[in-house]
């Protein structure tokens, strides 16, 4: 592919382009569905194409193709700087972008068991398997369960005379459960996933993550409902990370921030609590946002969103690292070649305090303990609300019954300023984001406590 590339790329130099760069992906992939004990949906086959880029006096120009052969390339090239030239005429900000130097590099997928190795029946087995579990209490009324793996590699080469290739590897399952006790209705979800192959069970037994989701399920069936007003709330890792995911990292991806988020004018500034410190980490261990070279070919490095309290930078591409100053942190993610790249988050978390989990509950009389959501959704104002699919009263210190039909909502900067408490430990959750295309995403942190948030529930 490597010559393929070569070829394309000095034909795009003869255009005399500021700049061009092709993204070819190889990947095959496995969905299966399961409804209510019935295979819903079986696909497995493979996806190939490439994606061009032009950058010319200042405008971008786009083509995809799922022909490999030089000619079909050299056709999306000269689509792509068509249209790049067209929009050349009418650019009134013309597009720069940072330049890499020349770099060759090779980076494999690190496997326990290739997905490819499995039988597509021996998977199918193994969810139904699994799916059966979840059906075994009368008040379950309705089972869903989603398994995906995408096993591939993208070759990444531009007019710098750049070339990358990277193999990528996710497996990832979903859970959905829909319960009835008299006339309560309650729905529970779970998610997980593995980066080394077809390993979800070998970290994760079925029968406890079934007896987990039931039990979740069962709870929001005979729980009480929470008192709805302002009260302090202990924060578990799933909800610090889709808090910070949803209410925070959208924020903070350089688009949306100079589109008019919360943070637009916050560089710099301090906004949280001085034990607040958030990064974007492509680095962590596991996620499914882990990786060396984004989708521009940029080596990826970790984003120190907020430190101590402060917004110290912003996720950015190639171009908005130009545009804000600020050095590239490998944020551009594209769904597939079919799509430019976007900014996309990757690992987004909050770092661990110095607290024990204990400590986090001593002082509160009254409050909530948040364990698990449920979905959640966020404006670039600043304001969110997240749905919570298990939670608890705290009483006197202590964790108490447990509550139903829970969620939290207020303003993302309101709300940092309120941690007062941020322990040791550290999870890291594994799940999906949408922004007009699909990325797998990871998010977490630690335990955290907070000293009032808004609780949604009866009053």
């Amino acid at each position: 592919m490597q010559d393929v590339f070569n070829k394309l790329m000095d034909y795009a130099r003869s255009l005399e382009v500021d700049f061009a760069d092709a993204r070819m992906e190889r990947v095959e992939k496995t969905l299966i569905s399961i409804q209510d004990g019935v295979l819903k949906e079986l696909k497995a086959g493979i996806e190939e194409g490439v994606a061009i880029r032009v950058l010319y006096r200042g405008a971008w120009g786009f083509a995809s193709s799922s022909e490999i052969s030089f000619e079909s390339l050299k056709k999306a090239l000269d689509t792509a700087y068509a249209a790049a030239r067209t929009l050349s005429y009418h650019v009134k900000k013309p597009a720069r972008i940072v330049e890499l130097p020349s770099k060759t590099d090779i980076v494999r997928a690190v496997l326990k068991r290739d997905p490819r190795d499995v039988p597509v029946d021996v998977k199918i087995k193994d969810y139904l398997e699994y799916e059966k579990m979840l059906r075994g209490k009368e008040y379950v009324k309705s089972t869903t369960v989603y398994y995906a793996d995408i096993v591939g590699t993208t070759f990444y080469a531009s007019t710098e005379d750049r070339y990358i290739e990277q193999e990528k590897i996710i497996t990832w399952m979903y859970t959905w459960l829909t319960g009835r006790i008299n006339d309560i209705i309650a729905s529970v979800r779970d998610e997980r996933g593995a980066v080394d192959g077809y390993t979800i069970w070998d970290k994760w037994d079925k029968n406890e993550i079934a007896r987990k989701v039931i039990d979740r399920l069962e709870k929001q069936l005979k729980a009480k409902t929470p008192k709805g007003g302002v009260y302090p709330a202990v924060l578990a890792p799933e909800i610090v990370g889709v808090f910070v995911h949803e209410a925070f990292g959208h924020l903070a991806e350089a688009d949306l921030t100079t589109s008019g988020s919360a943070i637009s004018d916050k560089l710099g500034k301090e906004i949280a609590s001085p034990l607040v410190n958030i990064v974007d980490d492509p680095t962590l261990p596991g996620g499914f946002g882990t990786f060396k070279y984004d989708d521009e070919g940029v080596e990826t490095r970790k984003a120190v969103l907020i430190e101590k309290g402060i917004v110290k930078e912003l996720m950015v591409d190639r171009q908005y690292s130009v545009l804000l100053g600020i050095k590239p942190t490998g944020n551009a993610r594209a769904e597939s070649f079919k799509v430019p790249p976007l900014i996309r988050m990757r690992n987004t978390v909050m770092l661990p305090g110095d607290y024990s989990k204990e400590e986090l509950f001593e002082d509160i009389d009254y409050g909530y303990y948040l364990v698990s959501f449920r979905g959640g959704q966020a404006n670039l104002d600043g304001t969110f609300q997240v749905g919570v699919q298990e939670a608890y009263e705290i009483v006197n210190g202590e964790i108490g019954e447990p509550v139903r039909n829970m969620s939290i909502s207020g303003n993302t900067l309101d709300t940092l300023k309120e941690v007062d408490a941020v322990a040791k430990d550290f999870e890291l959750e594994l799940g999906r984001c949408g922004k007009g295309q699909l990325a797998y995403v990871s998010d977490g942190g630690p335990h955290i406590r907070v000293r009032k948030i808004v609780i949604g529930g009866a009053r």
